[in-house]
């Protein structure tokens, strides 16, 4: 009876992510089929609504959008992460994602549509690159969004932020917000199967300039925003 029981409750488990996998599909279908009918970044802004509200995932956001900031940083834990942060803006964001990901069928598309940035290896060639892009999306009023751990951590411990945030910022002086998200990989997470509906937290923390002559503020940033993380999910004791 147990063993059914439990059976019962992978199967139903296994439905619930599936379900979740074919409304994602379908979201990044949608912005593909309308990316060209409606004036930028609306395909991009509808299609991540549409996942949320299908998904059935509210956003408790916290702290103040600063309305002149120019660099997000994001932690990152799961693939709902990015329609997440697109819902809780109005601005045109500018996603800096690893090369491998725009030379995959179809989700290629995805990112290459709207003209988010390819991140290379490190390299002087790829750093080049990636600083002119960033300017032109700036140029366009776009505003640069970044995973600086570079990669998913489920752990709710964020890695070491990558370099190459703080050298964009640093060399436009950009306005950079860090965003927190809390325990997204609780709710939605491809390398466990899992999905689990229920309301998101997102936090913004106060935006600053980026400074040079500061060689710690990225290191900095990043301990702020594990504190803030740890902080709030010690008082979330449905992700205990």
């Amino acid at each position: 009876m147990i063993k059914s029981a439990g059976l019962t409750n992978v199967i139903f488990a296994r439905i619930k992510w599936l379900y979740a996998i074919i409304v994602i599909f379908s979201g990044m279908t949608m912005m593909i089929a309308t990316f060209y009918l409606f004036p930028k970044p609306y395909a991009v802004k509808f299609s991540a609504w549409f996942i949320r509200l299908l998904v059935f995932i509210p956003v408790r956001v916290k702290g103040t959008p600063d309305p002149d900031a120019q660099m997000f940083l994001v932690n990152h834990q799961s693939d709902i992460d990015i329609g997440v942060m697109e819902t809780i803006t109005s601005k045109d964001l500018a996603w800096v994602a690893k090369k491998e990901l725009f030379d995959v069928p179809f989700f290629g598309l995805v990112v290459r549509l709207p003209k988010d940035i390819a991140l290379e290896r490190e390299s002087k060639t790829a750093l080049v690159k990636l600083i002119k892009e960033c300017k032109d999306r700036l140029d366009h009023g776009r505003a640069i969004t970044i995973f600086p751990e570079g990669t998913r951590t489920e752990t709710g411990k964020m890695k070491p932020f990558k370099a190459g945030a703080k050298m964009v910022a640093d060399k436009f002086s950009l306005k950079v917000q860090p965003v927190v998200l809390i325990a997204t990989a609780k709710h939605f997470s491809n390398k466990r199967k899992i999905f689990h509906s229920g309301t998101i937290t997102a936090i913004y923390l106060d935006s600053f300039v980026a400074d040079k002559s500061n060689p710690e503020w990225l290191n900095e940033t990043r301990d702020k925003m594990q504190r803030m993380y740890d902080e709030v999910l010690a008082n979330m004791p449905q992700y205990h």
